[in-house]
């Protein structure tokens, strides 16, 4: 069926699909916003729409590969299609493809992406309707939220092509960060997902600046920051966290409730030299010492971690190394990736031998079962604690249904939930406390007291 024209004074409608991982959501959020506010629509459908924008990843060949095909669909079913995002930082692969694409722009260039949809579509805005939320539009559910506190990177790993896609380490005035977060607290947002390249690289390309926040100044540093959003009374949760030295300082404020007791680092192996190959931190024995230690300060403290399996020159026995590693170390989230090569990654040039692919397929086999075994361990001692949770989907009540939530040591979407019974209903947003009845390898079970 065809659909009926618009009023030629009807506002124009915009479909968007945002690809990769929550800084990419971020970014979409933030040009949603900007359009809402100059009277856009949002289309559920690109054919539908006045045109589709198509925020890419650029990370891997495999995420390079969907994005062609979100961009090939979004051309068959509308036309008009501008593409952002961290792909766009390379065009010339998006335009041998598909060369009709209306304008293509790289990732944080906001600016330029409303100004490719005005020329394609021009705003028709009415300041008396198109009135927005302080915090702006957001794409993740009204009790949670990203936060980002930076852009780029300034680390050099072998095997990434972040810094080329995104540019060095740019930190946020800690004032700015923390009137976002003060917003999000006014509208609702319960938890907030602290996120950047590198967090705990924080402030450091603005000398940890000082600004003014309310009557009083502010280090734009790791430290402070995480000390100021604890004293908003929300769950904050650190992730993407370099294990760098000054990591150590937080865990007083995890202990004291003020942050989550949780931590984001991805470690990305254990092997020295493996770890020396990605120009990772490797000394595994150090880094041991200190998980134990930040443990000791802070029994609750719940780590998350990712890992490459299938490095170029990874051998039998650096593998092993990496699983008597992860037995140690007792990681409570972990996934595993298998190695990818990346045009323009330094690791393409190190001139190591290439892990066979059922060799990577086997050892990723093994990890995850080895983590798997681990985290139904760790998920064991959680029977019989009292745990606050945070419901995502509601449930309890005359229904009988379990609500879906999530406690203190898991982050949504890429960590275990937890399903609470309640006699009265339970609500997305309502954080209560439940008794642990029983665990599985990922997830608990228990009923709100």
């Amino acid at each position: 069926m065809q659909e009926q024209q618009r009023p030629l004074s009807a506002a124009p409608r915009v479909s968007f699909v945002s690809l990769g991982c929550p800084k990419a959501l971020v970014d979409s959020e933030r040009i949603i916003t900007q359009l809402r506010a100059e009277g856009y629509e949002l289309s559920r459908t690109h054919a539908g729409a006045d045109v589709v924008i198509v925020n890419t990843c650029g990370f891997l060949d495999s995420a390079k590969a969907e994005s062609l095909e979100a961009i090939g669909a979004a051309l068959n079913e509308n036309g008009k299609v501008i593409v952002t995002g961290c792909m766009g930082a390379e065009p010339e692969a998006i335009t041998a493809r598909f060369p009709q694409v209306l304008a293509i722009t790289g990732p944080q260039q906001y600016e330029s992406v409303v100004d490719a949809v005005h020329r394609a579509a021009a705003p028709a805005h009415d300041p008396f309707v198109d009135l927005l939320p302080e915090q702006g539009v957001k794409l993740t559910p009204r009790h949670y939220a990203y936060l980002k506190i930076s852009e780029g990177c300034d680390n050099s790993c072998s095997f990434c092509i972040i810094p080329h896609l995104r540019g060095p380490l740019v930190s946020r005035p800690a004032a700015d960060v923390l009137r976002e977060a003060e917003k999000l607290a006014r509208a609702g947002v319960k938890e907030l997902l602290v996120i950047s390249q590198d967090t705990s690289a924080y402030g450091r390309d603005i000398r940890y600046a000082e600004s003014m926040f309310g009557d009083r100044s502010v280090r734009a540093r790791f430290f402070d920051l995480a000390r100021e959003l604890g004293d908003l009374g929300l769950w904050v949760r650190l992730h993407y966290v370099y294990p760098y030295p000054h990591v150590d300082e937080v865990m007083p404020l995890m202990a004291e409730g003020k942050i989550l007791p949780y931590l984001d680092i991805p470690f990305q192996h254990a092997a020295p030299n493996v770890l020396k190959a990605m120009k990772r931190p490797g000394n595994d024995e150090k880094t041991l010492a200190r998980i134990r230690a930040w443990r000791e300060a802070c029994p609750d403290l719940a780590l998350r971690s990712t890992f490459i399996v299938g490095f170029p020159g990874e051998t039998d026995a650096d593998f092993e190394y990496l699983l008597d590693w992860l037995e140690e170390a007792e990681i409570d989230r972990a996934g595993a990736f298998k190695y990818e090569p990346v045009a323009g990654a330094p690791a393409e040039a190190l001139g190591l031998p290439a892990v066979p692919d059922e060799v990577k397929e086997t050892r990723w086999k093994r990890f995850m079962e080895k983590q798997q075994a681990i985290s139904a361990r760790l998920m064991k001692r959680k029977i019989g604690k009292r745990l606050s949770i945070i419901i995502d989907e509601p449930g309890g009540g005359p229904s009988g249904a379990l609500a879906k939530g999530r406690t203190k040591a898991d982050a949504p979407q890429i960590d275990g939930a937890a399903f609470v019974a309640s006699r009265r209903p339970l609500r997305a947003g309502d954080i209560v406390t439940a008794k642990i009845e029983r665990s599985e390898a990922y997830d608990v079970y228990g009923a709100a007291t």
